[in-house]
């Protein structure tokens, strides 16, 4: 029996690693910049490989008081599953070799569940696992993703080897826990992204800024044309016709 046309479609499409954090910004993934991420790769023709920790949050946050829930424990890949449809794998079943590039959608989950940054600041530490992903897709000149609060973790991971280049708009607190961590903070507007040619980084700040949706939007699909005028470009290097 001959492959579909779709699959065969399917199969020819590059594919971008969405690492989410749970669902919900306050202790989960942000679910609109997790949306959005997924339009801006589909409206690319990017094929996206969702993935989340198979562990319990750091906590579970009431997104109606904003308070924590005492006693309540809630796994990150069955509540990440809940913005993927049920397409989505536990991330240590990932690796760098399968993925063209790598997106980090921000929410508080990026703080606590993929690093500890919400409690540690410039002292943070990352999760071995995204230490693991991050570090092999920059060791292997693929593209980095990273939305909101998240690249707080590239700089987790990265800072003192590679001092990147990132974005989280223009709050001074948190730029300096990045400067802390090794990285170079650039102040940047929420509709735009800020590109690190030389560790093909790229970030755009979203919900770090007071802004509309449709602003949030356009930095997000910035960061994904980004990410992909980066892989053209090793395409072109590489003599592969798009």
């Amino acid at each position: 029996m001959m492959p579909s046309y779709r699959f065969l479609v399917n199969m020819m499409k590059r594919k971008v690693g969405v690492i989410l954090s749970g669902c919900g910004f306050l202790d989960g993934a942000e679910i609109s910049e997790a949306v959005l991420t997924l339009l801006a790769l589909d409206s690319h023709d990017l094929q996206a490989v969702c993935m989340a920790p198979n562990e319990a949050q750091a906590h579970v946050v009431d997104h109606v008081t904003g308070e924590e829930v005492p006693g309540e424990s809630r796994d990150v890949l069955r509540e990440a599953a809940r913005i993927a449809r049920g397409q989505i794998r536990d991330w240590k079943g990932v690796t760098s070799d399968e993925l063209d590039a790598i997106v980090m959608p921000g929410g508080f989950g990026a703080a606590k569940n993929l690093s500890d940054f919400a409690s540690r600041g410039g002292d943070a530490t990352a999760h071995p696992e995204i230490v693991r992903l991050l570090s092999g897709m920059h060791a292997q000149k693929k593209p980095i993703g990273a939305i909101c609060i998240s690249p707080a973790v590239v700089a987790c991971v990265l800072g003192k080897q590679a001092k990147p280049t990132l974005t989280i708009g223009s709050d001074p607190g948190t730029a300096q826990a990045l400067q802390a961590m090794g990285a170079v903070h650039q102040d940047s507007v929420v509709d735009a992204c800020v590109v690190d040619e030389a560790n093909r980084i790229v970030s755009t700040a979203a919900f770090m800024c007071d802004a509309r949706l449709k602003d949030i939007s356009a930095g997000i699909h910035a960061l994904v044309a980004a990410i992909q005028n980066l892989l053209n470009s090793d395409s072109e290097a590489k003599g592969i016709d798009q």
